[in-house]
């Protein structure tokens, strides 16, 4: 029984000894491929979006919701707007943000700027820009509201901004007229007759739409030059509110009303993983992928907004779906799938030809013991045919006996005694040519 495992332990160590530089190479294989693994997405997140009775924080609050079913929590962050949300990306304070189209300028060229850190996931939703006045007389223009006072939005926000910007291409300047009021306060103000106007960026069924739409005396502006707009600022697009979609007994609007929208875009940093991102498009996809009055099924999410670089996750997501493995398999145990493959590159790459390679250096390595005994006692045999000297009998008698202990202490598995046993043959048969030529002299 001894016997037996030294016999096995020998065979280890002849087997390490062979094949120890197949494990060095695939070791190093491993290591290079360690390199290109992506570490573990991080099970918690921070979304900044916007007040708490805006849109982008009821979205949040539901991407809470879909991304806890896979064991990722989101925390959600109230901010000032979108300006606010893009700095608190930049100094890394969150993780993901909203941001309404436009609030980034592109620069000379329209391409988006490749150094800043941020990358989009795509436009979520159109956000209606709803101009509200009060007055008899039906409003087409912004430039209608010359000398009127305007609420349009708080410092910091995507409202105030792209109200800004309208105004400012009306030639309407941005002075004293202009109140820093935004949501339900400027709707109260504006029924109150203390404001003329107020723009408000926000879904058909927000409840300051929907107050404003009902109040007597309140009218929205249709956009005249809505395609005008669309031209100069192409992050806007054109929507049509129709005619008695709100109230069809009551026949509410009594005609269609030309609204102007920029889209509300989900921004991340360059650096959040990418497995996130893509269960972040699929929450995404959950929550605005339905039909609504403004857009289509399946419409959103998508790339409308080119202010800044999509995401190369993002890309991939729009054009081939889901990753392969996230489609079948629980998002934890795809995650570790995925990054178990590209462990498994050196197996398939170095491992497995090496391994083939492996017993012939076996064999080979073990023969060689035996093939070195039968170079001496070729030489030895030669010797005592072409130059043998009686003389030296004790010497070829030693050499001999050397050799056959030599054969018999050589230390081979199991499968490969039969060489031993030939080769002590052969050492007799030697012998016996040295017996006869003894006899002969």
């Amino acid at each position: 029984m001894m016997a037996r495992i030294r016999a096995g332990l020998l065979s280890l160590r002849d087997l390490f000894a062979t094949a120890w530089w197949i494990f060095l190479i695939a070791g190093l294989g491993f290591v290079v491929a360690y390199q290109f693994v992506e570490p573990a997405p991080p099970k918690r997140m921070v979304i900044t979006t916007g007040g708490e009775s805006g849109a982008y924080y009821q979205f949040a609050q539901r991407y809470a919701a879909i991304l806890a079913r896979d064991g990722i929590e989101l925390e959600v962050r109230v901010s000032a707007g979108s300006l606010e949300n893009i700095e608190r990306l930049k100094n890394d304070e969150a993780d993901i943000g909203f941001v309404q189209g436009g609030v980034i300028a592109l620069p000379e060229g329209d391409e988006a700027p490749e150094d800043s850190g941020l990358r989009s996931l795509g436009s979520m939703f159109y956000e209606p820009a709803w101009v509200f006045y009060r007055g008899e007389r039906r409003l087409s223009r912004l430039t209608d509201l010359q000398g009127k006072r305007i609420a349009i939005g708080q410092e910091g926000s995507g409202v105030r901004q792209l109200a800004e910007q309208l105004l400012d291409a009306n030639e309407i300047p941005l002075g004293r007229n202009l109140v820093p009021m935004s949501g339900l306060n400027a709707a109260e103000e504006l029924q109150q007759g203390r404001i003329d106007a107020a723009f408000i960026i926000a879904a058909e069924n927000a409840p300051v739409v929907q107050v404003l739409l009902r109040s007597p005396g309140i009218r929205v502006m249709s956009f005249a030059q809505s395609a005008a707009y669309q031209r100069r600022f192409p992050f806007l697009t054109r929507l049509t509110f129709p005619q008695g979609v709100a109230d069809l007994v009551r026949n509410f609007p009594p005609a269609d009303i030309r609204l102007l929208a920029p889209t509300a875009n989900l921004i991340v940093r360059d650096d959040l993983h990418p497995a996130l991102q893509a269960l972040l498009l699929q929450a995404a996809s959950e929550v605005h992928g339905k039909s609504g009055f403004f857009q289509d099924a399946g419409e959103f999410p998508a790339y409308k907004d080119p202010m800044l670089p999509l995401s190369s996750e993002a890309a991939r997501y729009y054009k081939s779906g889901p990753p392969f493995l996230q489609r079948y398999l629980p998002f934890w145990m795809a995650v570790l799938a995925d990054r178990l493959i590209v462990m498994l590159v050196p197996i398939f790459a170095l491992l497995i030809p090496l391994l083939k390679v492996a017993p012939a250096v076996y064999n080979w390595r073990v023969r060689s013991k035996v093939f070195r005994c039968y170079g001496e006692l070729k030489f030895l045999e030669d010797d005592l045919r072409h130059h043998f000297d009686p003389a030296r009998l004790a010497d070829y008698r030693d050499r001999l006996d050397a050799l056959d202990e030599e054969a018999s202490q050589l230390h081979v598995p199991l499968t490969f005694t039969d060489l031993v046993y030939t080769l002590r043959e052969h050492v007799n048969l030697v012998r016996h040519i040295l017996d006869k030529r003894e006899s002969q002299a």
